[in-house]
């Protein structure tokens, strides 16, 4: 399997996951939202999704879809967006890449009644023997770049992630475990699945 095709197995997991997840009816922001295919989805099924992304050329490719969307950069925060404004506010393998994660996640906190995070495991254990044998910073089909023009910026672990919701008062309610494009049975203790998952989505609320 090349790396273009795994990757985007692996996003087509993930939008059929949200997808799923999100109840018909329900309002919905999606940060980062490429080229609008994950609100494309979603508006099929009848939820309101509208999104923000600071690429110009990925406004575009929105609006020609039909969708809702605006330009902005999210490490400038949601201002203009009311407090529970949205049923569920989305950040969809985007965290590692902002220059302020933590701010996000408050503003995300703050905009919607729940939120979806996912993100590469830096602690997946192909990663970690990467590093180990190589000595060299890991590539993976989900971390493909090179260390110098790589726009993951906030590497992270699902241990580090359970950490940051309990320092900052939030509440995990679901969590997805995902290896090689595939939903893994999340059957052992926390530590194990850090090992052992290369994506996570989370869903979250404040306490």
């Amino acid at each position: 399997m090349n790396e273009h095709y795994s990757k985007s197995l692996g996003l087509h997991l993930n939008y059929s996951i949200i997808t799923d997840m999100i109840e018909s009816g329900a309002s919905v922001l999606d940060l980062g939202c490429g080229d609008g295919t994950l609100m494309k989805m979603l508006k099929e099924k009848n939820i309101h999704a509208s999104g923000i992304d600071i690429s110009e050329d990925n406004i575009v490719k929105c609006l020609e879809k039909g969708l809702s969307v605006i330009q902005g950069d999210i490490d400038e925060g949601l201002h203009g967006y009311p407090d529970k404004s949205y049923d569920y506010v989305v950040l969809n393998q985007t965290l590692q890449s902002t220059e302020k994660p933590d701010y996000v996640i408050k503003e995300m906190l703050r905009v919607g009644k729940k939120i979806v995070v996912s993100f590469p495991n830096f602690a997946y254990w192909r990663v970690r023997f990467y590093l180990m044998f190589h000595g060299k910073m890991p590539k993976s089909n989900i971390l493909p770049f090179e260390w110098y023009d790589t726009p993951n910026i906030h590497l992270l672990t699902l241990k580090d992630f359970y950490d940051f919701a309990k320092r900052h008062d939030f509440r995990i309610e679901q969590k997805l475990t995902m290896t090689r494009a595939k939903i893994r049975k999340s059957l052992f203790h926390k530590v194990f699945d850090n090992f052992f998952t290369e994506e996570v989505m989370f869903l979250c609320t404040k306490n």
